[in-house]
């Protein structure tokens, strides 16, 4: 069954050339020119993944990604131009995966899709195996990789794909500290590039959100100039 992208930008020229490769590389294509249209199409008929400009009418990307992460977690990757750094550190913060700088060559963007699409289904090919469901306790946070579920102390913490797998990476081991470079390997794989900022927004936006269940939350600790750990429960 083939993959939906949602593909959402005002710039009709990047939706016909983005749109025809994606097609071309056996994708389905949604193609969008504002958020309010893009809102109501995804909510209506939902996507495996969404790229979104951020300056957009009606309604821009920030306040799209914000409506949308109220529904679901699905994987978004953001489209920035050079002159947007804050607002493509703002977008992560809002829980985008990745972000992809214009003008962009379309392979680059073709192949973090890919990538981002992979890390989406790493909970079900584990869960496919003869191990049992991969369900992992550490005092009272239980992350089910099969189900892309997250709770802490019994409630639920709606994590995207990237966010699911930081949490993984530095609860597997309680107590060892992870670099930025091993999280982001462990987030993107050692065939993306991003630099520290991206990690250090994902963890922020983590805490966060364990933080709007429980305000003492403090089970993720920073380091200075090392990287982060998981307290040893």
């Amino acid at each position: 069954m083939k993959q939906t992208i949602a593909l959402v930008d005002d710039d009709r020229n990047i939706l016909t050339s983005v749109s025809m490769t994606l097609e071309q590389e056996g994708f389905q294509v949604r193609t969008y020119t504002d958020g309010e249209s893009a809102l109501q199409g995804i909510t209506a008929r939902p996507v495996d993944l969404a790229v979104l400009d951020i300056k957009m009418p009606r309604m821009d990307g920030m306040e799209l990604l914000q409506r949308l992460r109220l529904r679901t977690s699905l994987p978004v990757i953001f489209l920035t131009s050079k002159d947007e750094e804050v607002d493509e550190v703002m977008g992560l913060r809002l829980g985008a995966d990745d972000y992809i700088t214009k003008p962009f060559s379309q392979r680059l963007l073709l192949e973090r899709i890919r990538a981002l699409l992979r890390r989406n289904e790493v909970g079900r090919a584990e869960g496919a195996g003869a191990v049992p469901a991969g369900v992992m306790v550490r005092g009272e946070l239980i992350l089910d990789e099969n189900k892309h579920l997250c709770t802490w102390k019994g409630k639920d913490i709606q994590l995207t794909v990237t966010e699911f797998l930081l949490v993984k990476a530095l609860a597997t081991r309680p107590g060892m500290v992870k670099s930025r470079d091993q999280l982001i390997d462990a987030a993107y794989g050692e065939t993306t590039y991003v630099d520290d900022r991206t990690i250090d927004s994902h963890v922020k936006r983590v805490r966060k959100k364990f933080r709007n269940v429980d305000e003492i939350f403090n089970a993720i600790e920073t380091l200075y100039g090392i990287g982060y750990r998981y307290k040893d429960a």
